[in-house]
């Protein structure tokens, strides 16, 4: 199965000149969702994790469902102030500004094997970022893990872990 047949091009959003990929046809195929999942875990498997982190929010639509079908636990990296709890965050540069990324501080035992996943790997900052923060808490992040990739963005670069990803884009 081509699963680009049941990802969406949206054409100027969220502004004029970007083309968004939109997982939410591939979300709606059940077959091809299963089928999405299924090569997913797969390709994660070999890194032996006990811990998948989803990033918000995409990112939590493919970590949840993977956690569970590999048989590993789930976590949440989230903007400020949405975990509740005692937090751990990270401030990082974006190409327009700087955001927040955060995650709960009991959520990682030292030593823990981490696949960090998002649904989307563009210029990386938010996915190096999330790497940063595992680490910083003493995760082993062993690798990341997206739906699609924007290899014309070279976000892949920005990573230091093995990169994992369905589909490709290259332009």
């Amino acid at each position: 199965m081509d699963l680009k047949d049941h990802i969406r091009g949206i054409p100027d959003f969220p502004k004029p000149g970007i083309l968004f990929y939109d997982i939410s046809t591939l979300l709606a195929h059940g077959d091809a969702w299963q089928v999405a999942m299924g090569r997913m875990a797969n390709a994660v498997r070999a890194f032996n994790p006990h811990v998948i982190a989803g990033i918000e929010s995409r990112g939590f639509l493919v970590a949840a469902p993977l956690a569970l079908k590999l048989g590993c636990g789930f976590i949440m990296l989230r903007k400020r102030g949405k975990l509740p709890g005692a937090t751990i965050g990270l401030d990082y540069a974006l190409e327009y500004g700087t955001d927040r990324i955060e995650i709960q501080a009991d959520a990682i035992k030292p030593g823990q094997r981490v696949v960090v996943v998002d649904d989307l790997l563009a210029t990386g900052g938010t996915m190096a970022a999330g790497i940063a923060l595992l680490r910083q808490v003493g995760a082993d992040v062993s690798a990341a893990a997206t739906i699609i990739e924007l290899t014309f963005l070279g976000g892949r670069a920005k990573i230091d872990v093995p990169v994992e990803s369905l589909i490709a884009y290259d332009s």
